[in-house]
């Protein structure tokens, strides 16, 4: 064998020893509860259903959130910048948003957010009545116990159709290991794990 040609097929050979590794997410039917529960989720949020959507988030990130939020507007260089941080929560300051359990928080911050796009009523019922949840295919890693699922949706608005593509992380729920909750930050922020042992955190 000439040795360019040897060299070259010793370098494929270590090529795809390098990248082609063991499978770690093993594909799930669609029937799966993950599937149900995040057209369940999708469908909450384009209603507006902030306590459903609430219930099926992780508490941890949904406390994260809250904490984050309270803590830039008590750093608000001004009296008047921290009103109009507040302004769309119809609290009277910001230590109601403190005292607020964290779907409770998560409500009046999307209802907040939400009042700041002015939609119609109409153009928002347009967008509730037109949606569809296309679950496109759902995976689990068995050793991290997550499940990840893709997901399109469709839906109208009076001028426009509007289509996008996500990816949803489920976790087993702490509290009870048979349900399944969504972890919103998993695909936002690194995991990161201590090399001392320590349980793992979500990065910034």
């Amino acid at each position: 064998m000439h040795v360019r040609t040897f060299f070259r097929c010793l370098f494929a050979v270590s090529f795809l020893s390098l990248t082609v590794l063991p499978v770690q997410a093993e594909p799930l039917p669609l029937d799966h509860p993950c599937g149900t529960l995040v057209k369940k989720y999708l469908t909450a949020v384009v209603q507006q259903d902030w306590k459903t959507a609430s219930q099926m988030l992780v508490p941890s990130s949904l406390e994260r959130r809250q904490l984050e939020t309270v803590n830039i507007i008590k750093s608000a260089p001004t009296m008047s910048d921290e009103e109009n941080m507040l302004s769309g929560y119809n609290v009277k300051g910001v230590g109601d948003l403190v005292k607020m359990t964290p779907q409770e928080f998560y409500q009046v911050d999307r209802e907040a957010w939400h009042k700041k796009l002015k939609l119609t009523p109409e153009a928002t019922k347009r967008k509730q009545e037109t949606l569809k949840v296309t679950v496109l295919g759902l995976v689990e890693e068995k050793d991290k116990g997550y499940v990840h699922a893709t997901v399109r949706t469709s839906q109208e608005t009076l001028t426009d159709k509007i289509e996008e593509l996500f990816l949803i992380s489920f976790v087993t729920d702490p509290a009870n290991p048979k349900n399944w909750l969504i972890s919103p930050e998993m695909k936002d922020r690194p995991v990161i794990t201590p090399l001392d042992g320590s349980a793992p955190k979500q990065g910034k």
